[in-house]
């Protein structure tokens, strides 16, 4: 079965342009999508994934209707591959199911991953030059040591309860617990937690 699928961005704009080149192009059944290209949840796509087999060949008028990001792309069509599934893009005349169109597919890939190693490598090298400047990555902290100092000693007295204190500086006890662990260890934790247990 030849399948089409086709994605517009609001509900405002026509399909048409899309689904009568697909038509047109010989596809037996459609799904339309009407979503951003950078959500991640696209309903008729995934209908399309679960419905699609092996021998059936999807076509999309143009490559980013159906891929968020050349990486997206890439894996969206390894999974047809792997599934024995062709795949044609009429706008860039591309066609997985001859040599030319799988040759195509193998230098997006390249480039999908050449993509990926120079953001690995950027973020190495920004965390390397921030710890020679001496700051550290991840996100700061919304906490001054001397409140993280409070909530340690709020925390040994077993005055307030672990969420008692998160309310009381707005953070989540994930916050909390991980100023504990710091200087606590998870046995104390545990301890905690089994005083609160109680109080209820």
């Amino acid at each position: 079965m030849i399948i089409g699928y086709a994605r517009v961005s609001t509900l405002d704009q026509n399909e048409q342009l899309q689904t009568d080149a697909l038509t047109k192009a010989g596809c037996g059944r459609l799904f339309v999508d009407h979503a951003s290209g950078a959500k991640a949840h696209r309903p008729e796509l995934d209908h399309l994934l679960d419905v699609i087999r092996e021998g059936d060949t999807l076509i999309v008028w143009k490559l980013d209707r159906l891929g968020r990001s050349v990486q997206n792309l890439v894996d969206l069509m390894n999974l047809l591959q792997s599934r024995g599934v062709g795949f044609k893009s009429l706008t860039e005349n591309m066609d997985t199911t001859t040599p030319g169109g799988v040759l195509i597919f193998n230098v997006f890939a390249a480039m999908a991953q050449f993509e990926r190693d120079l953001i690995r490598e950027r973020t190495s090298a920004g965390l390397q030059a921030a710890r020679a400047r001496g700051r550290k990555g991840g996100r700061p902290s919304k906490l001054s040591e001397k409140q993280r100092a409070r909530i340690r000693e709020l925390y040994r007295s077993r005055a307030l309860t672990v969420q008692s204190i998160a309310n009381q500086y707005q953070v989540a006890r994930n916050t909390i617990y991980g100023i504990i662990r710091s200087t606590e260890g998870t046995d104390g934790i545990g301890a905690l937690q089994t005083v609160e247990a109680g109080d209820r």
